[in-house]
């Protein structure tokens, strides 16, 4: 299996709230899913996890800082892409400590634009409470052991 190393970041709020984008799938292998996620995406080739962070948050926010620390949670999963691929997901999660709630899609790719339908910033009560789907599944002992929470 091919493995897919990815970037993800744990985006908080002056207010203590993390965002999270909502992917609505319409076509391909994940047609009809539905859910919540952490901004992020795949490590290019020469590229170091830390790299990706910073330019994922970039690309999906907006928000540019000059570097994150350490990751705070890692996690190794099959996961099937919207190709209808199954790869091994390889995924490093950063903190990183928004000064505003002010995004801005001005980097996205057509993909992105189709499947990121919303984004919400999520406080700690409101994540206990959902019953959406949210991704990673331990998202609140992440952001408890990080500290952020």
């Amino acid at each position: 299996m091919r493995e897919r190393k990815a970037a993800r970041l744990l985006v908080i709020s002056p207010s203590r709230k993390v965002l999270l984008f909502r992917f609505v799938h319409k076509e391909g292998a994940l047609a009809g899913r539905n859910y919540w996620a952490t901004p992020g995406g795949g490590v290019e080739a020469g590229e170091t996890f830390q790299a990706a962070a910073l330019r994922e948050l970039r690309e999906e926010t907006g928000i540019v800082v000059s570097a994150v620390q350490a990751p705070v949670a890692d996690r190794r999963f099959s996961l099937m892409l919207p190709s209808g691929e199954t790869v091994l997901a390889i995924e490093q999660y950063f903190v990183v400590h928004a000064q505003n709630e002010v995004l801005s899609r001005d980097e996205w790719t057509v993909q992105e634009a189709q499947v990121m339908a919303d984004h919400h910033w999520w406080s700690a009560d409101e994540l206990q409470s959902t019953t959406d789907t949210l991704w990673p599944q331990a998202l609140i002992d992440m952001l408890v052991n990080a500290g952020v929470f």
